[in-house]
Formats: C-alpha cells, structure tokens, sequence
C-alpha cells in the first residue's frame, strides 16, 4: 500500500512507540504491547488499549481475531511512515531544502571523524548515481 502525504495516517509521538512495537513483531496482541511497552513508559494499559485504538481508526494497524484476543498488524510500513514523516518535517522546518537541513544538523551536532567518514560516503554514492 502506497500512501501519499494527503492520504497518509497522521500518526502522533506516542502512537509511534505503540507502532514501532508491532513493526518489531509485525503481529502481536494488545497485551504483547502494553507488556514491551511497559519497560520504557509508565503507561497503563488503557492508555495503551487507546492508543491502538486510534491507531485502528487511522488505518495505520489492522486486527484478526484469534481464539479469544485480536492481533494487531500494520498496514504501513516503517520505511512509509519514516520517509513521509520526514518529508514533512523537512518541508515544515526547512522549507524543504536537504541541504540546509543537513548543514543545520552537521552545524549543531559533535560528529566523530567515523559519522564524517559515513556522511561522506553516503554523498558519495548518491553522487555516483
């Protein structure tokens, strides 16, 4: 499934860390959750069982019952969702110019001659194409 920037499921800060646990599995139950999701927030289930809930509204997961639970699936891809997530954030901040991003980000960060040496490359591969 192919999903453009208008069509895409607008997908908020903590439905992220509910999306990335059932990427990681790429099915699991609501109880799988909120058990993984539980070592990293203080999150009750009900937060969680509402976060999947909007979730399912938006299209973004999926379910199909087994035995007495439903599993959960994604119906997007973390690729999808990270390409148009910063495609959005690049076009909001800056104004959709990579390369103002990229010198903001060298600019800001200490990067170790190992992060330069990648970065490099990287530029350099997209170069050779």
């Amino acid at each position: 499934m192919v999903y453009y920037m208008s069509e895409y499921p607008n997908i908020a800060d903590a439905e992220w860390l509910v999306m990335k646990v059932i990427w990681a599995h790429s099915e699991c139950s609501a109880n799988q959750i909120i058990q993984e999701l539980s070592g990293t927030t203080e999150w009750k289930p009900k937060t969680v069982k509402s976060l999947i809930s909007r979730l399912l509204k938006k299209k973004a997961i999926c379910f199909k019952e087994d035995k007495r639970a439903y599993i959960y699936y994604p119906l997007v891809t973390e690729e999808e969702c990270i390409r148009v997530e910063s495609q959005s954030f690049l076009n909001r901040v800056f104004g959709g110019e990579v390369n103002t991003a990229i010198a903001k980000f060298i600019e800001d960060k200490n990067m170790s001659k190992q992060q330069i040496d990648e970065l490099r490359k990287m530029l350099d591969d997209k170069d050779e194409r």
